[in-house]
């Protein structure tokens, strides 16, 4: 079975760090691109991240571009979203997802094969 589960969330002050974790099951990451996604309160669902199955590319979202860093560890089929300088605008549940192919990533939700139960992130003022 196709599992994604993403932790590491919680509550944390503005300025402070969080990291994501998405371990994938019934799968491996060799195959797969990862993605990050968030949705705050009353707003439609966005990218963060992604990741190619080889780790040789990355992509951000420009609000996080600088502050997050994602990166992978096939060997454990993880992959990590590293979050600092949190800010309030920041908090939203945050979900993984994957798209079968090799050297893919997708910033994009209707290329993804695969979702993840999201994990709460709160940044306090």
């Amino acid at each position: 079975e196709v599992q994604l589960q993403a932790s590491g969330g919680g509550l944390v002050q503005a300025g402070g760090s969080l990291r994501l974790s998405c371990v994938a099951s019934g799968f491996t990451l060799d195959t797969y691109g990862i993605g990050w996604f968030r949705q705050a309160p009353g707003k439609e669902r966005e990218a963060v991240s992604c990741i190619s199955s080889s780790g040789g590319t990355t992509l951000y979202a420009d609000s996080v571009e600088g502050r997050f860093t994602i990166s992978s560890d096939n060997a454990k089929n993880t992959v990590y979203l590293q979050m600092d300088s949190l800010e309030p605008e920041d908090t939203a549940v945050y979900y993984c997802a994957a798209t079968w192919g090799e050297g893919l990533c997708y910033m994009n939700q209707a290329f993804m094969d695969y979702w993840g139960k999201g994990t709460q992130v709160t940044v306090s003022s």
